[in-house]
């Protein structure tokens, strides 16, 4: 059933791009792609994961308390890096109009720990407009190293999301600003089971809004990119306490790549901010819940934007044609308000490495090692564990033309 599933989700791809094809309007031809990788992930885990997350290494979902998943030590096979996608180029009259479609088996929310549709991309561009789903213009994907481990560095900005772009500056120097859709998530502490939080929900009166610039040269590049955010929340319920409030989140990311000669590129990055998290691969809550004994006597606490740091520095380095190497790490850490559980995730440290050949074109093996670890807000509790996996890839691209 799952097999008929993926293929009836693919057709209907293909049958959204294919109209594409007649959106000529000069004599160019109209192409179509499909591209994609076939994955396996054969693996170890030595310490203990979350179940749901069995595949990936994330700090968050390491145990909060003692043998929290049962014992050490799990193997693991996982085709969900698998992917497919479909990519349209449509000359117009207004220039190219590029449209592309891709999904992989990686089972988020709801469907955490299952082998599932799971929407990356779903975005269109014509000339210095795009709208769709892609990455934020907040995150530098040229920072994320060339790693197999599915989920990466904890303190890496990773974040696709949905919105509207304009990119007044293309190529090699680069500037875009968009509005994208807002989220965001609060962590109650110990107050999280108390009745007169149930009637508190987030609001969104604004889009993020957020930008990059970067400036490269023959050495590399380096980036600044920033977002801004307004988060509400309002409380509903009849009663004696009004919780409702409201903050600004913003993140501020610099990151850069340096190459090292012919062989080798030095990849960081630097961001930091308040209630921006969910545009961290893994991080805490946006926002967190004080005490308020200044405060009037309805509101005994209050909501506040927590500040967050990630860091990130790999080295990426190509042996030969048929070897590469990357080696680095990564720490995402949290100022957690006073009132949140003292179990809560507060920092997570990244560390890994790996062999990667390629003995022929489009077929890629690699033996990576990962380690990660989790500290507590302020129980003194932390966890670790380490990952030895074996990755083996098949690339594949096939473009279509209009006769």
């Amino acid at each position: 059933m799952f097999l008929i599933r993926m293929k009836k989700k693919f057709f209907t791809l293909i049958f959204f791009c294919l109209p594409m094809l007649v959106f000529s309007q000069n004599e160019e031809k109209p192409s179509l792609e499909i591209y994609g990788h076939m994955m396996t992930d054969i693996g170890y885990n030595f310490g203990q994961l979350d179940p749901q997350w069995f595949d990936v290494m994330r700090p968050s979902k390491l145990p909060s308390y003692p043998n929290e998943f049962g014992g050490d030590g799990s193997v693991y096979f996982s085709i969900r890096q698998t992917k497919l996608g479909v990519r349209v180029k449509s000359p117009t009259k207004y220039g190219e109009l590029l449209t592309f479609i891709e999904f992989d088996l990686f089972g988020v929310g709801k469907m955490a720990g299952e082998t599932a549709f799971h929407l990356r991309y779903a975005y269109m561009q014509l000339g210095k407009f795009g709208i769709g789903q892609v990455e934020s213009p907040f995150q530098d994907a040229d920072v994320f190293p060339n790693t197999v481990e599915y989920w990466g560095p904890s303190g890496v900005v990773a974040f696709r999301n949905v919105q509207v772009r304009y990119m007044p500056l293309q190529g090699r120097n680069r500037l875009t600003f968009a509005i994208e859709r807002p989220g965001a998530s609060a962590d109650e502490g110990i107050y999280a089971d108390r009745q007169e939080l149930e009637g508190v929900n987030f609001r969104f009166p604004m889009p993020d809004i957020s930008g990059e610039f970067r400036m490269s040269r023959d050495w590399g590049y380096v980036e600044v990119a920033g977002i801004f955010r307004r988060i509400v929340w309002d409380d509903y319920q009849d009663d004696n306490v009004d919780l409702s409030g409201n903050t600004w989140g913003w993140g501020i990311n610099l990151s850069s790549n340096l190459k090292v000669g012919e062989t080798g590129v030095i990849k960081g990055q630097v961001v930091g901010g308040k209630a921006y998290q969910s545009y961290l691969d893994d991080a805490s809550a946006e926002i967190g819940v004080v005490n308020n004994p200044d405060g009037p006597s309805s509101q005994p606490v209050k909501g506040v934007a927590m500040p967050q740091i990630g860091l990130v520095l790999y080295y990426d380095h190509s042996w030969n044609e048929m070897f590469s190497s990357t080696i680095g790490g990564s720490v995402s850490s949290a100022f957690l308000s006073d009132q949140i559980e003292p179990s809560a995730y507060q920092q997570g440290n990244y560390i890994s490495g790996n062999l990667m050949y390629y003995p022929f074109p489009n077929v890629a093996a690699a033996a990576e090692i990962i380690y990660i670890k989790r500290n507590n807000f302020s129980d003194g509790f932390n966890s670790h564990a380490t990952k030895i996996q074996f990755s083996f890839r098949y690339t594949f691209s096939h473009t279509f033309y209009k006769n």
